[in-house]
């Protein structure tokens, strides 16, 4: 049987291409006389790490060593310039290598006064890596770099169980690749260990999925559950397409199917249910406030503020700020007038999904904020997935390539509606969710076109995905033109080439096909991959993180800054005088911010710490659980980071949850527990109804000094 580049199948093993046949040598008989024949050469043998599976052509194996150790090195180099990153976090890792409680609880600081407004699944990893290395930036993030690590070899394992581990490499490599993985993966924000537990769910439903088994059924489900343990309710986008995939594609009854089903619903509830049952029946007195909820629950947190206040707005998803989760008057007013604000698109648009993500609606993936971050496949994926159902249309109901596109495409659609039409808070850097979803349909939605390739339409469909994803990346490459224009020319090149030899397909010579091949590569990798490196090489800190170059702008705030330039009078680009009011100048913003080497921006960017505050206190903690109050976390975190005190971060993290009450803040004050307050923080100066109160009677009690330009009152004095 004779072969040619044309007919090689990308997703599976072949044994007459890929496996040499063996020599076969003349019998001595056959030559005649009592001549002997020369010995064979040994066959090559890899050494055993290197050799993988005994299907596999040879260099598989040394190809995915090749692939994760080229993720190490971008993932890991230069991992601890960031810093702290995001402070928020930063602060409640600090607190959870210092007491185990603060860890267990996900508390902000070390005497337990609040938590984040997350699960603290993320924050567990991080201490127990801060306890075991010493607390920094680097050991804070280690651990962030690794799960990236993981989550590319397990998509290479999940790929190729199905089409092969070619398209486990390029899904592997894809992943690793994308802009906003690259930025997460060296982040302590928790969408890391969120993508990587949602990937070994869809490890766990493709083993449940090949048998029909209830055990991998259940594990898919706990992993899911330990990933509302990162991040709540955003674990659950890509569930539909787990459970579709297993209710279509798994080779047993539909009753045993429907059972599974519910074997999976136990494992999610067992997994993360122990811990919200742990929170919810802890007696509130012994434990931290659940931060971003209205009333002290672990459930409220769940459906309100990180779940349906996020899909729907109305304050419930929202940055708080006044109280109510509602923003600041003179804040409100302001972003009115703001592209995407109220003033520009209505109910729905008004509200912080607006002044964050942009205007809701189909195209926000692909807009100035989201688009450079995650959206360089996109257009190819959903090309090929409508061409890979299409061509699966007759195929047996268990069929994998279908049962694949169901996953990822499912994964993908999902996940990418509710991004794009939620109306609460919504930041560029959530898109990470996304990247396996479009890995995993490129390469499946491919495999399905190119096995129908002697089609017309097949082919026609493939060169499409090339041609639009190099158009497409022109037009996001153009978004920052002075940055290597050379390059949308190159891609758009490549792209014309690599769809031209997809249409006219087998007719092409071997050295050709293999040119053409290269030109695809080009086109679908080479910008995604230039903004990943951009990303890996440049250090990213405050709450609002963008991947790629600076001159691009993205996520958060354009410029690190409020779109405008800031508040009406504010200097281009700053917060007013230069940062939030009670903060000092800060460093870790974007360009136009105090730092702009550094990505990030908008509000919870990095501050920088007063030395002689920082004194203050130190030489403060010791009597009183407390050395500061200050509102919101902007101002704590970075405070507490630098002075390794604990700092009640009253309000939580923009300064709106009601706690303390004035009534707890008195009886705090009086039995000692709380040294100094800061005045200012909160969301832009603006904290909520209860720390306004606080403030009030601080300053109508204790007399204010200056330490190092910071208004402070010292509690033990009153005025």
């Amino acid at each position: 049987m004779t072969t040619n580049a044309g007919d090689l199948d990308w997703g599976s093993v072949r044994p007459d291409v890929d496996i040499p046949a063996r020599r076969q040598e003349p019998s001595p008989g056959a030559l005649g006389g009592h001549a002997h024949a020369a010995p064979s050469a040994p066959p090559i043998r890899l050494p055993r790490p290197l050799r993988g599976h005994s299907a596999d052509p040879w260099w598989i194996r040394p190809a995915l060593l090749v692939l994760l150790a080229a993720t190490a090195v971008t993932y890991l180099w230069g991992l601890g310039a960031s810093g702290n990153a995001n402070s928020f976090y930063a602060a409640a890792v600090q607190a959870g290598t210092r007491s185990w409680k603060a860890m267990f609880f996900g508390s902000f600081d070390s005497s337990n006064f609040i938590t984040v407004d997350k699960p603290p699944a993320s924050l567990w990893v991080m201490a127990l890596s801060g306890r075991i290395f010493g607390f920094s930036g680097w050991s804070m993030l280690l651990p962030d770099a690794l799960e990236g690590m993981a989550s590319v070899g397990i998509l290479y394992l999940t790929i190729r169980r199905w089409i092969g581990p070619r398209a486990g490499l390029v899904a592997g490599a894809m992943l690793a690749l994308t802009p906003v993985a690259v930025l997460m993966f060296r982040f302590n924000n928790p969408d890391a260990p969120l993508t990587l537990l949602l990937i070994v769910a869809a490890y766990c439903v493709v083993r449940a999925t090949e048998t029909g088994s209830y055990r991998w059924i259940a594990l898919t489900g706990a992993a899911v559950g330990f990933a509302f343990l990162t991040k709540m309710m955003q674990a659950f986008l890509p569930v539909p397409a787990f459970g579709l995939v297993y209710l279509v594609a798994a080779p047993t009854s539909i009753g045993r199917r429907l059972v599974g089903l519910l074997v999976g619903v136990g494992g999610v509830l067992a997994s993360a249910g122990w811990f919200v049952a742990a929170v919810e029946l802890w007696p509130k007195d012994s434990r931290p406030y659940i931060g971003g909820s209205t009333n002290n629950s672990f459930l409220e947190l769940t459906f309100g503020y990180n779940g349906l206040g996020r899909i729907f707005g109305d304050g419930g998803g929202g940055a708080r700020g006044g109280g109510g989760g509602q923003l600041p008057a003179g804040i409100a007013q302001y972003l009115r007038g703001m592209p995407g604000g109220a003033g520009a698109g209505g109910a729905g648009r008004g509200g912080p999904g607006g002044m964050f993500g942009g205007p809701t609606g189909w195209n926000r993936m692909f807009g100035s904020q989201f688009g450079t971050q995650i959206s360089w496949l996109l257009p190819a994926a959903l090309i090929v997935l409508v061409g890979g159902l299409w061509v699966t249309r007759r195929a047996a109901r268990t069929d994998r390539i279908r049962a694949g596109l169901l996953l990822w495409g499912g994964w993908t659609l999902v996940t990418g509606i509710v991004f794009s039409y939620m109306s609460g808070t919504i930041h560029p850097y959530y898109t990470i969710a996304l990247a396996p979803g479009i890995a995993g349909l490129v390469v499946f939605g491919g495999t399905a076109l190119w096995r129908a390739r002697a089609s017309r339409v097949s082919r026609t469909l493939m060169a499409a995905a090339v041609a639009v994803t190099g158009t497409w990346s022109f037009i996001l490459l153009d978004r920052s033109p002075e940055w290597y224009p050379a390059l949308r020319f190159v891609v758009v090149a490549a792209a014309v080439l690599g769809a031209l030899a997809l249409l006219v397909g087998r007719r092409l010579f071997t050295a050709a096909g293999v040119a053409a091949a290269a030109a695809v590569v080009i086109a679908l990798g080479a910008p995604s991959a230039a903004y990943a490196l951009d990303t890996a090489s440049t250090p990213h800190m405050g709450a609002i993180p963008t991947a790629g170059p600076a001159t691009a702008g993205g996520g958060g705030f354009p410029g690190g800054g409020f779109p405008g330039g800031g508040f009406p009078g504010a200097a281009a680009g700053r917060f007013p005088s230069g940062g939030f009011p009670g903060l000092g100048a800060g460093g870790g913003g974007g360009a136009g911010q105090p730092g702009g080497g550094q990505r990030g921006g908008g509000p919870g960017a990095e501050q920088t710490a007063n030395a002689e505050l920082v004194q203050l206190l130190r030489n403060g903690q010791r009597g009183y659980r407390w050395a500061a109050a200050a509102s919101g976390s902007q101002v704590a975190g970075s405070l507490e980071l630098a002075s390794g005190t604990a700092i009640m971060s009253m309000g939580g993290f923009s300064g709106g949850d009601p706690a303390p009450t004035l009534a707890e803040f008195k009886r705090y004050v009086a039995h000692h527990n709380i040294h100094y307050y800061i005045a200012g923080g909160g969301f832009g100066g603006f904290g909520g109804r209860e720390n306004n109160g606080i403030t009030s009677w601080v300053q109508s009690a204790f007399t204010a000094r200056t330490v190092g330009g910071q208004t402070v009152y010292d509690l033990t004095m009153p005025g």
